[in-house]
């Protein structure tokens, strides 16, 4: 595992506590009382940390299978880690509810808080409050551009973007592809679309058209239907998240008599990423082809597991885990655990391994 414990409490170096430097400026019955009172607060503060922290917990969005299963993992993995939760609020995909919501949470008394941020950028008032009031934070499925987080619990989302181009690319000879993209002012959205586009070069048969959707069902809806009524010769199409375009994207088909079943030579050649349940039913039934399994799961457990950590004191470094990961630094000061994010086909789709088979 790539955490180790702080070495700022040992020693006992005067300079890294200057509380304690500017005792010796003082009387001595003076410095023995503050002493006395500096050192129960570095005790106090430390055993509070460990034993008693709440963890606020920040949701982006109910509407996704994908989130409603992150949410109900979080009190089980809250149970089994021993970690102290206050009840998790949804901030319904709205980044300026999120900053509220966070807000809510320290005032609520969060010494930490585990936030799966909506928007990269915004997020950042967020988490400048935080560290104002000295409440660390783990981001969880999404990186923010700027801000302090402790670490960002994460599955690579370029590769999400490169093996879904791959699989279209190697069951797709020619043609166009449809991308219905997530929100771009979200690291994931960016890194899906980018690592596709820059993947579909090595495939130059086939045309990329796009559908800017921003993780809202009834946007992709509408612009798959009036994509599909100009290009009903499409061959595939990549969604950037199952559990928001799945079922709108399936219904668009059948209404316009595009639903073949795979191995049928009219069948468009569909990959999804999240990993769901319902993925997994309509690979069964050859009504896509793969997705990419995001661990809702291990996105609980190690988003609570690096929190507590955290509040314990614990420092990370780069490096793989023990938990079949690496962390990396995808930007200055920003560490990043990368956790393993499988592609599901029709060979593996019922391997009981799989979160969303258990």
């Amino acid at each position: 595992m790539a955490a180790s414990r702080s070495s700022s409490a040992a020693g006992g170096r005067v300079s890294q506590f200057p509380q304690f430097s500017r005792l010796f400026q003082r009387p001595l019955v003076r410095r023995l009382t503050v002493a006395a009172t500096a050192v129960g607060a570095l005790c106090a503060g430390a055993a509070y940390a460990v034993d008693g922290a709440k963890v606020g917990v920040n949701l982006p969005l109910l509407t996704s299978p994908f989130w409603q299963s992150y949410n109900g993992y979080i009190p089980k993995m809250a149970k089994t880690l021993g970690v102290d939760i206050l009840a998790p609020v949804n901030s319904n995909q709205d980044p300026a509810q999120q900053i509220t919501d966070i807000s809510n949470l320290i005032n609520l008394g969060a010494k930490g808080l585990v936030v799966a941020p909506l928007d990269s950028a915004a997020i950042s008032r967020a988490l400048d409050l935080a560290e104002q009031r000295k409440v660390p934070v783990v981001a969880v499925d999404v990186a923010p551009t700027k801000g302090k987080v402790a670490m960002v619990v994460r599955a690579d989302n370029r590769a999400y973007g490169t093996k879904s181009c791959q699989y279209i690319g190697q069951h797709v000879k020619a043609g166009k592809v449809v991308q219905i993209m997530g929100d771009l002012a979200s690291v994931n959205g960016r890194d899906r679309a980018e690592a596709f586009r820059t993947c579909m070069k090595d495939f130059p048969n086939l045309k990329v058209l796009e559908i800017p959707a921003g993780w809202k069902s009834d946007a992709a809806a509408a612009a798959l239907d009036s994509l599909l009524s100009a290009n009903p010769d499409v061959k595939g199409i990549y969604m950037h998240a199952g559990g928001v375009y799945l079922a709108p994207t399936l219904q668009t088909l059948r209404r316009k008599g595009l639903l073949f079943p795979a191995g049928d030579p009219k069948h468009i050649v569909v990959v999804s990423n999240d990993g769901i349940a319902q993925e997994y039913d309509a690979i069964r039934k050859g009504e896509i082809d793969a997705t990419i399994s995001q661990p809702a799961d291990l996105y609980a457990k190690y988003g609570l597991y690096y929190i507590k950590a955290t509040l314990a004191g614990q420092t990370f470094k780069v490096g793989p885990t023990d938990h079949g990961s690496n962390i990396v630094e995808v930007s200055p000061g920003i560490l990043e655990d990368q956790l393993p994010a499988p592609v599901v086909t029709k060979q593996n789709v019922d391997d009981k391994a799989l979160w969303a088979n258990q």
